[in-house]
């Protein structure tokens, strides 16, 4: 009985960093659809919601029956307890990246102003911070997360730089009000998805040592 829980774990945690590797290129995808203004992309991004959210439900479940059945102590709980933590993450990441895509269709008519400010410099930062995330579940590797607290500072200050041109731009030409706009919202996003990369860290965290931290 305990090699088949832990052969049923193993697979699990497999493919919870499928569904995480899924979401991740939604936020992807969306970040590129955005800079390249390509609505094709935008739109293939939007119609992938239906299957994360299957990943979501079908993998909820399992863990579910694993604690049911097996009654898991210790170290083999906090992995179930850290997966469904990486099961949210990943769905709420892959929602951005569709409210994000969704984005493009408004801006696709017109060039971008400022080039995008820092939005694609952000967003390369935030999936980096994604793809180290989901490394340290998949491996137990805690030296790819050991920097988050500051690099969560910088897509903090990003945001806020993001935020004051916006405005200035908005204040010197009404007219790219709207652009302006839905990049600080934009770089919102991008803020709550490097959250929800220090959350799977913070469980990585606990899973490995039993001790809780927070990533501030």
């Amino acid at each position: 009985m305990a090699e088949k829980f832990h052969t049923e774990l193993s697979e699990l945690r497999k493919e919870a960093v499928e569904m995480a590797h899924f979401g991740r290129s939604m936020l992807r995808d969306a970040v590129d659809a955005l800079i390249r203004q390509d609505e094709e992309l935008a739109v293939s991004v939007v119609e992938r919601k239906e299957e994360i959210h299957k990943m979501e439900v079908r993998l909820e479940e399992r863990c579910y029956q694993l604690i049911a059945l097996n009654q898991p102590m210790a170290k083999d709980m906090r992995i179930i307890a850290c997966t469904l933590k990486v099961i949210t993450a990943s769905l709420r990441i892959g929602r951005y990246g569709k409210v994000i895509a969704n984005i493009v269709r408004d801006l696709s008519d017109n060039p971008h102003i400022a080039h995008l400010m820092s939005l694609p410099h952000m967003a390369e930062l935030v999936i980096d911070m994604v793809d180290d995330a989901i490394e340290a579940y998949d491996t137990d590797n805690l030296r790819l997360i050991e920097s988050f607290s500051s690099r969560d500072d910088t897509i903090d200050a990003l945001r806020h730089s993001i935020f004051r041109q916006g405005i200035t731009y908005m204040m010197e030409d009404p007219r790219t009000i709207s652009r302006c706009t839905h990049y600080i919202m934009v770089a919102r996003y991008l803020e709550r998805c490097a959250d929800h990369a220090c959350k799977i860290a913070e469980n990585v965290q606990y899973m490995e040592t039993g001790e809780r931290v927070e990533i501030h």
